[in-house]
């Protein structure tokens, strides 16, 4: 039997995902038994980190949450049927517009080949372009050991599809939650299928005061006014900065170009900033599993 590896990356692309960020968040995670994503998009930290005695990885995304069981709990068909696809534009554009699923597999099957073969893994209809590229893509012939090797992972990992309240009101007492929801001043809609407005990020804010003395989390938001005000009674808040490279497809770029001539050129680097909020003091940890990452 294959021996899979305990850390990896995410199985999936995903706009604003912590891919870049995981060395900066993961050492200044606390120790814990329980671990969970109320926000789990991409579970680039996840995926990152040794997995705990109890984990847990929710999103309000049905499709990726079904996605996501169907890796866990039946790997082997979802494999068999996403290895004979080729990441083509014509394969693209008939499960983006024509395909029209009959089983939950069947839409398993839709959004993983999708997320592959999108750019940046935007799972948002109108703004899901056709991104595969061989120098800069898993290969088709990879997705079968990405989708075994992430199976193996999520195994007795609790899979939910609830609103983050409920996530973390039923959060075990001392567990730690690592939370990054939608940026506050972001055009959700170009990038994902649920939007989250400004009574959202209230709510979040006022259950995360609520259950600060309950539980531990780490926090990770857009570094502005409107942000730093709703968690001034956070213990700690610290502004954050890393690299990460915009890689554009020949579709996206031509689109991009009608739309706005500054569009960034494929390759280009740019910072992510960001703030970092916690209800305790973090203590810098040596990652004896960095070499991974």
């Amino acid at each position: 039997m294959e021996k899979y590896p305990e850390i990896m990356n995410s199985p999936f692309r995903y706009a604003g995902g912590k891919f870049y960020a995981r060395q900066l968040i993961l050492e200044r995670m606390p120790n814990h038994n329980f671990y969970g994503e109320p926000f789990a998009g991409g579970a680039s930290i996840f995926f990152a980190k040794p997995k705990s005695k109890q984990s847990q990885i929710n999103d309000i995304d049905e499709l990726l949450i079904n996605t996501l069981l169907h890796i866990r709990d039946y790997p082997v068909e979802l494999a068999k049927r996403v290895s004979k696809e080729v990441p083509s534009k014509e394969r693209h554009n008939y499960f983006k517009n024509e395909y029209k699923p009959k089983s939950d597999l069947d839409r398993a099957v839709r959004w993983y080949f999708l997320n592959r073969t999108s750019y940046s893994g935007i799972m948002n209809m109108q703004n899901c372009y056709f991104g595969y590229g061989d120098k800069f893509s898993m290969r088709p012939e990879n997705w079968t050991r990405n989708i075994m090797r992430t199976s193996h992972k999520l195994k007795d990992v609790a899979i939910t599809n609830h609103d983050f309240v409920k996530v973390i009101e039923e959060t075990p007492k001392d567990g730690f939650l690592f939370i990054d929801p939608p940026y506050y001043n972001a055009d959700q809609d170009k990038f994902y299928t649920h939007s989250f407005t400004h009574d959202d990020h209230d709510r979040l804010a006022e259950v995360l005061r609520e259950q600060k003395d309950r539980i531990k989390f780490f926090v990770t938001y857009d570094n502005c006014e409107d942000v730093i005000d709703l968690y001034d009674w956070a213990k700690y808040m610290e502004p954050a900065e890393w690299n990460y490279t915009i890689a554009r497809t020949d579709d996206q770029k031509k689109s991009a170009e009608r739309k706005a001539k500054s569009a960034p050129k494929k390759g280009s680097r740019t910072k992510g900033k960001e703030l970092f909020i916690m209800n305790y003091e973090p203590v810098m940890q040596e990652l004896l599993f960095a070499q991974n990452l």
